[in-house]
Formats: structure tokens, sequence, C-alpha cells
């Protein structure tokens, strides 16, 4: 059994791993998907992210844009990240577990060590997401 997350919005991948507020973890065995469930982050932040996902066991993380400390949180925890990825969440598992994923190892928000309190999205570029997508 592999067990994936990705971070949630309404159906699609949201965007901004630091800003998201739901994760959606699927539970898959040989090739397909046989449990989903909705696992809300409190608004956890950057760090604490990768250490809930870990503490519900997730081995894997499909996102859009991340940072580089998260990306090492990840790492740390042992979870494998497919970053870059955009459209309908489902299918995004279905794809990575039929080995046909298309995703970006190079897909990074940059600006994190800038901003946080009151920061300006024409200032900062953070792989394809888009602004309306903050929360």
């Amino acid at each position: 059994m592999l067990k994936i997350a990705v971070t949630y919005d309404n159906g699609k991948i949201f965007q901004h791993f630091g800003h998201t507020e739901q994760f959606k973890v699927y539970d898959t065995e040989n090739g397909k998907i046989v449990k989903s469930e909705i696992l809300e982050s409190n608004g956890s932040g950057h760090g604490a992210l990768a250490t809930l996902l870990a503490i519900n066991k997730v081995e894997v993380l499909i996102c859009g844009g991340i940072g580089g400390g998260a990306q090492e949180a990840l790492r740390q925890a042992g979870i494998r990240l497919y970053a870059g990825v955009q459209g309908n969440a489902d299918a995004a598992v279905n794809m990575l577990i039929a080995n046909k994923l298309t995703y970006d190892p190079n897909a990074r928000c940059d600006h994190h060590a800038e901003h946080h309190e009151g920061h300006n999205c024409a200032e900062h570029k953070c792989g394809e997401h888009k602004c309306g997508e903050h929360k």
C-alpha cells in the first residue's frame, strides 16, 4: 500500500504548499485508489505541514509550488515529492500510480524568506500559482 497526499482545494491541486489548508490523502494498492479522505492542516505552516504528513504516514506528496525549506523538511521526513503539478487532484494520483505523472523537480517558491506578513503577489513568481488561490 502507498499513501499519497495532494495539496487540495475544491478538487484541484492547490498551488502553494505552505498555504494549503487541506490535503487529500489517498490509500493506493495494486495500482488503484482504495480510499481517500480530507486532512485539514489547521494553518500549520511550512515546517509543521511536513510533520503532519509524516504523522499520517504519507509517503508521497503531489503539489504545485513549494519552497526549499519545505522541500528539505519533506526530504528529512522521508516523503517523496512531485512538485509543479497542476489540475485535478484525483487525476494526478491516478497518473502517478500509472507512472505517467508529469512534474517539475525544480518547481520552487523562492520568495519564502522575504515575506509572509503582507506580501504582494506581484513581487514574486511562485511556480504556477495564481494569486487568487491564496487564502
